[in-house]
């Protein structure tokens, strides 16, 4: 019997195992392995494989067929896309409790993306058709993928927003601040206060993912530690109040100068 997805949201969330008798529909911030009832784990666990992928491992490839999904334990990965040009493209990261390579679901298709380790990952792998027969078998996760679907469409759709409206140290402060509330659900707050990045990303790859150079990143960088809102390290960027660092993501562009000629 197949299942028919419905549309539900919510966003990425931690791997540790719920309390039995705790309901995790009752947590808005869950993400796919979050929202597993315990059976629901158990079964998903028992046609799985286990896997650990060390740092700059892909666990799968742009335009390989689609025969597996993987459930990302702990750790982080980036989602990339290479043009027709050769130019690697960062999508997205993913984390804790993430369904990635969830192609497989809609069926034999080539992946879309790469997603590649960016830190140590332990992982669960299962087969595509052992994950949609565990889908039909448990239709309320379902579900839970099909809120996957949209909030990735919708993560799409605000970057691209982002990209519209913002430029330089804006656009950065926007990205920042939702890799920061994202970071904040997985780990403890950084030496000193404040909000430590967890997907460690480099200069570059952030300029990817903003669609912008690498030195409008290290000058953006420098406007955020001037105004007290970051600090920095190799690989490692600390939002100092992410409230603060939202109200200057959102404040109004300052004009740009008009060169003029006579």
């Amino acid at each position: 019997m197949n299942h028919r997805p419905q549309i539900r949201r919510s966003a990425p969330g931690a791997a540790p195992d719920p309390d039995p008798g705790s309901d995790p529909e009752s947590d808005p911030g869950r993400g796919f392995w979050d929202a597993l009832r315990p059976a629901e784990r158990a079964a998903l666990r028992a046609v799985a494989r286990p896997r650990r992928f060390s740092p700059r491992t892909p666990l799968c490839y742009q335009g390989d067929d689609s025969d597996h999904i993987i459930i990302i334990e702990s750790g982080w990965a980036k989602v990339t896309s290479t043009s027709e040009e050769g130019r690697e493209v960062v999508l997205a990261v993913r984390g804790p409790g993430d369904l990635v390579c969830e192609s497989a679901v809609l069926g034999r298709r080539e992946r879309s993306a790469t997603v590649t380790a960016l830190s140590p990952i332990p992982a669960l792998v299962v087969p595509a058709a052992r994950f949609t027969g565990f889908l039909d078998a448990h239709s309320r996760v379902w579900l839970l993928v099909s809120e996957t679907f949209v909030r990735r469409l919708d993560d799409a759709d605000r970057r691209l927003r982002a990209h519209v409206s913002a430029h330089g140290a804006r656009r950065l402060a926007i990205l920042l601040t939702e890799l920061a509330e994202l970071s904040a659900r997985h780990g403890a707050p950084a030496p000193g206060g404040g909000v430590a990045i967890g997907p460690p990303l480099s200069q570059e790859e952030l300029g990817s993912w903003m669609d912008a150079s690498r030195e409008t990143v290290a000058r953006a960088l420098g406007t955020l530690r001037t105004e007290g809102l970051v600090r920095t390290g190799r690989r490692r960027i600390t939002v100092v109040d992410v409230a603060r660092l939202r109200e200057f993501a959102r404040s109004p562009e300052r004009p740009r100068p008009t060169a003029f000629t006579m």
